[in-house]
């Protein structure tokens, strides 16, 4: 059992995904042919172009764009945050067909660890007492099988790390970066996503140029809860 460090890989993409949004947005407008469309957008730069489509909100095109991440060392308390993103595909470390007999990592809530390091050992203690709880009922209902682990498992705690495989496609992770990448989103989730963006923004600069919480754009949505640290959100996104 360890303490479980975020990481975020963009596995696959959509090749040459800012060709793609751009062909589909010229297709939707133009009378030549899809040899001539593609000729046009192969061999002019589309930046200026795609970001035209963007500001006047013909986002549509964007579907045709996706994008796949592994991520690893996330809590399950995220995952309940991240499912709710219903227009995306999810491939998750299954803790009932995987024993967590040998331990489970776990995520260490950085205000813990600010506590000091007495109170983070006091955190891994608690740790290592779910992880023995978890192995006698995994003994009493049968030993590392299947049947036993889809019981045992309720005494794991929300701390317990897993592994993902996400699918999106480019208009709903805008949206996603949107919620997400905001300062009023749970630090996890928020820092998953800033990595996300910057995988995202060297695969499809054009597209995601813009991505990024409200602020980015103009007045937070937040009104009187807004956590007034624009400044800080812009200089992060010029800095991925």
């Amino acid at each position: 059992m360890a303490k479980a460090n975020l990481k975020v890989m963009l596995l696959r993409a959509t090749p040459d995904p800012d060709e793609v949004v751009a062909l589909g947005a010229r297709l939707c407008y133009a009378q030549a042919d899809l040899d001539a469309l593609r000729e046009r957008v192969e061999t002019t730069d589309q930046q200026k172009y795609i970001a035209g489509v963007m500001a006047r909100g013909h986002l549509s095109v964007t579907e045709h764009a996706s994008f796949t991440f592994a991520v690893e060392g996330v809590s399950r308390a995220l995952l309940a945050q991240l499912t709710r993103h219903r227009i995306a595909s999810f491939s998750v470390q299954s803790q009932r067909y995987v024993s967590m007999a040998d331990g489970f990592d776990y995520v260490i809530p950085p205000s813990i660890s600010a506590l000091g390091a007495q109170e983070e050992a006091e955190f891994i203690r608690q740790m290592d007492t779910m992880h023995a709880w978890y192995c006698q009922w995994q003994e009493k209902l049968g030993g590392a099988k299947e049947a036993a682990n889809q019981d045992a498992r309720f005494v794991l705690p929300n701390a317990a790390a897993t592994r993902l495989l996400m699918t999106m496609n480019a208009r709903e992770l805008m949206h996603f970066f949107e919620l997400r990448c905001c300062n009023r989103a749970q630090w996890e989730i928020r820092e998953m996503a800033w990595q996300m963006l910057a995988e995202c923004r060297k695969a499809a600069p054009a597209l995601f140029r813009d991505a990024g919480p409200a602020c980015l754009r103009g007045a937070c949505p937040e009104g009187k809860a807004c956590c007034g640290r624009a400044d800080e959100v812009k200089q992060r996104s010029k800095t991925l």
